[in-house]
């Protein structure tokens, strides 16, 4: 047993990768790919979001500092700019999306599912975060004058603490909008702020 484990090796042993490997199959995600494959791509996205980095030379950059441990996640190299840049604008998003759903799948089954106080209904939390944006690159997404920004509300299943709806607005829209949209099972109980 590993006593002291990253989070990121934590994160990366969860993925099943004969199922990432069936998911890239599938997606043909490897047709016109030569050295930077989709388990790679996949690796360097999830380092960009734990190291919360916000440019490509951030993530070319943290992962080229840290090869030394991205060796045994099987990251062959640091990718290059243009190269990382190049697999988010062609390889299929699709993949990324059906792997984590078969994610989700997996952590709702290892989630708890019982607790010492229950309600007899179903008890969902709806809340929203504002997402700022350049309103230069986002034009589209216009919350003030000079600002940019678009809202995810995210409806959580409080058994097993798991999201169950989300949905991305304009900056504007208040929770109950969202709420109103959502068909739910007769007598659930949501909670807002």
């Amino acid at each position: 047993m590993i006593k002291h484990a990253s989070m990121f090796s934590q994160l990366i042993a969860m993925i099943d990768r004969k199922n990432f490997h069936e998911l890239v199959y599938r997606h043909k995600s490897e047709r016109f790919a030569k050295k930077f494959n989709s388990w790679e791509h996949f690796v360097s996205m999830l380092f960009c979001q734990l190291a919360q980095a916000k440019i490509l030379r951030e993530i070319c950059g943290g992962i080229a500092c840290c090869m030394g441990k991205m060796k045994h996640p099987g990251m062959k190299a640091a990718p290059n700019k243009s190269t990382l840049s190049y697999a988010d604008s062609h390889r299929s998003w699709e993949l990324f999306r059906d792997l984590f759903y078969q994610t989700l799948d997996t952590c709702r089954a290892a989630a708890p599912g019982k607790h010492k106080f229950r309600f007899k209904n179903k008890l969902l939390s709806l809340d929203s975060s504002t997402i700022s944006l350049c309103l230069s690159m986002f034009p589209w997404a216009k919350f003030r004058q000079t600002k940019g920004a678009v809202k995810l509300h995210l409806l959580l299943d409080h058994d097993g603490y798991m999201p169950s709806y989300a949905y991305i607005s304009n900056g504007k829209m208040a929770d109950i909008h969202v709420a109103r949209q959502i068909s739910l099972s007769p007598g659930s109980i949501i909670t807002m702020d």
